[in-house]
């Protein structure tokens, strides 16, 4: 069996004896003579050269990502005989943490603050007068509504160290009940949690069902004092009426580490919104325990054993 592992990540997956590894660039298309692979591992790669190799490789089995979304993988048109599995939990350390940034910093207004240094002004609003809750704006974590849209593994970590914070979290998931300690409700009871909300933390997938899962009917059902970060996918936010809501007033401010397109053009009118804080897709960027899944996946691949994280089976 050929195994073809990316370039752009150190991988040293222990694997059965007879696994031939191929180390591939994602610059180049797939050298002829490693087109028989039967898996492939793929991280960060281009949407143009997923297609290629979609085309290429014919004989695939397994198409391991090592992104937790695989919407891209999927719309590249790997051919039906090859399972997509994805890097679920690859990244819930970093995410969570990320995420835990972009609300804190919301919070303590450091975007206000690094603009201010730009232009070497002291932001005396900052120091002065702050509130003593979050009743009017939201400025502490201790005491905050949390609501995390999206409530599996990053979500879970991430209300864990919101909880340890002194805030109040609950989960949005497809059923309602308890999850890791913390109360978890469904999409119907959005109006209700939404409306006493600091911060909605979107933590969506992309596919057709979430496609401007935050609409601007979503962004309405929150207090003017809410912020809404996102580290899922951009495709979940109408980012239209993110746009015209932040300059609107009807949320406080959005903290945004995923968008749509990727790179964001240069005259996106997201850019010029105000209390706006945006990160360049880095809250991931390192799948931790990749080596342990891409083994664990050849092995029961190569013992006809169910596979971990299957999106789509072959």
């Amino acid at each position: 069996m050929k195994l073809l592992l990316p370039d752009n990540v150190p991988l040293h997956p222990e694997l059965p004896d007879g696994v031939e590894v191929v180390v591939y660039s994602r610059r180049v298309p797939i050298p002829k003579e490693h087109r028989d692979a039967e898996a492939v591992v793929l991280w960060a790669s281009r949407q143009d050269w997923l297609e290629q190799a979609a085309r290429d490789l014919t004989q695939l089995r397994l198409v391991q990502s090592l992104s937790a979304g695989t919407d891209t993988i999927e719309a590249a048109g790997f051919h039906d005989g090859a399972t997509i599995c994805s890097g679920v939990g690859l990244h819930d350390i970093t995410v969570a943490e990320h995420a835990l940034g972009l609300i804190i910093a919301a919070a303590r207004r450091l975007d206000v603050a690094v603009r201010a240094v730009d232009s070497h002004r002291w932001a005396r609003e900052l120091s002065v007068d702050q509130p003593l809750d979050n009743a009017t704006a939201f400025t502490m974590v201790h005491g905050a509504r949390v609501v995390i849209w999206g409530f599996g593994g990053i979500g879970q970590r991430l209300a864990g160290h919101l909880r340890a914070l002194g805030a109040e979290v609950t989960g949005i998931a497809r059923s309602a009940g308890e999850r890791a300690g913390f109360p978890v409700v469904t999409q119907e009871d959005l109006p209700r949690v939404l409306a006493d909300a600091d911060v909605l933390v979107d933590v969506l997938p992309a596919t057709d069902e979430t496609e401007h899962a935050v609409s601007a009917e979503v962004l309405a059902m929150l207090p003017r004092k809410a912020w809404l970060v996102n580290v899922g996918r951009g495709a979940t936010v109408d980012q239209a009426a993110l746009v015209a809501a932040l300059h609107d007033g009807v949320i406080a401010g959005a903290a945004l580490d995923v968008m749509t397109p990727e790179p964001l053009p240069a005259d996106d009118p997201l850019w010029d919104a105000p209390n706006l804080i945006l990160t360049p897709h880095s809250a991931g960027g390192r799948p931790l325990g990749a080596d342990e899944l891409i083994a664990a996946n050849v092995r029961a691949l190569l013992a006809g054993e169910p596979l971990r994280n299957v999106v789509r089976a072959g």
